[in-house]
């Protein structure tokens, strides 16, 4: 039974995509298309920021490329040096928020550890942020996308929780989704499932999954990453079959094998 994940591959030096993995043991044929790509930006001024542990009171980050912005950071030989000499150790004394294990095992190898990956979305992870911080202190250090929601910002201000947002990488749509969309469905027809892993993912391929698969779009069984993108999803009138209960290959696959029916 075919599957379709919009969302980009694993690093294939890492080994194969967890997601494709874990809904093959289930029985599932899954296929990935990359929705996004990224541009890196602002990364001079996010090093020195880094270089300055002592006016943060902590890091979050809500995202695999927030964390990726960082490797790059300190990918030259003499940052990396200050990073391994004391600006490591120094952040050590500080959190280090996360959502999803994905986020937290890239945090792990550039050497902090995470805090909040069980978290699940932004919402739960401000929750557990504003039952850690004391309110009226230094900023929380906050690398994010061009796309980034005010969610987590929002409630971390209303309880008083200082946060020093630095857009550290630009999304827009990447250039092969609308060819790479219209190959899989020529090609393999109507997925049984199709799961939308971020809210502008569902931007992004809403009008080509409508176009490609016509009349037949009823018979998928849409899935959603987490609530935030299940809500993106019902504003464009798409059925949620199934949310995963965490931003996770195992509970992704769970919810799809019960929307099946199987």
């Amino acid at each position: 039974m075919k599957v379709l994940l919009l969302k980009e591959p694993k690093d294939r030096d890492s080994g194969p995509d967890p997601y494709i993995q874990e809904l093959g043991l289930y029985g599932f044929e899954a296929a990935l298309i990359p929705v996004l790509s990224f541009e890196f930006v602002s990364l001079q001024t996010f090093f020195e920021k880094l270089s300055h542990p002592d006016h943060y009171e902590g890091l979050i980050f809500t995202s695999p490329r927030a964390v990726e912005a960082a490797k790059l950071c300190l990918g030259e030989s003499s940052k990396n040096e200050a990073w391994s000499n004391s600006l490591k150790e120094k952040w050590n004394t500080k959190s280090a928020y996360v959502v999803g294990k994905a986020t937290a095992s890239l945090v792990e190898e550039i050497g902090l550890a995470p805090q909040g990956e069980k978290c699940g979305n932004a919402e739960k992870l401000a929750a557990y942020i504003c039952a850690r911080e004391t309110p009226n202190s230094s900023p929380l250090l906050f690398p994010c996308g061009s796309l980034k929601r005010e969610v987590l910002p929002t409630i971390l201000k209303e309880k008083g929780i200082s946060l020093e947002s630095l857009t550290v990488y630009q999304t827009a749509q990447h250039p092969s989704l609308q060819e790479s969309l219209k190959n899989y469905f020529s090609q393999q027809g109507i997925p049984a499932s199709i799961t939308f892993f971020s809210p502008s993912g569902v931007r992004f391929c809403l009008q080509h999954i409508q176009k490609f698969s016509g009349d037949l779009i009823n018979q998928i069984k849409f899935a959603a990453i987490g609530p935030t993108t299940a809500e993106a999803m019902e504003a464009e009138g798409i059925p949620v079959s199934c949310t995963a209960e965490n931003p996770s290959p195992q509970d992704l696959a769970v919810g799809i094998k019960k929307a099946l029916h199987l």
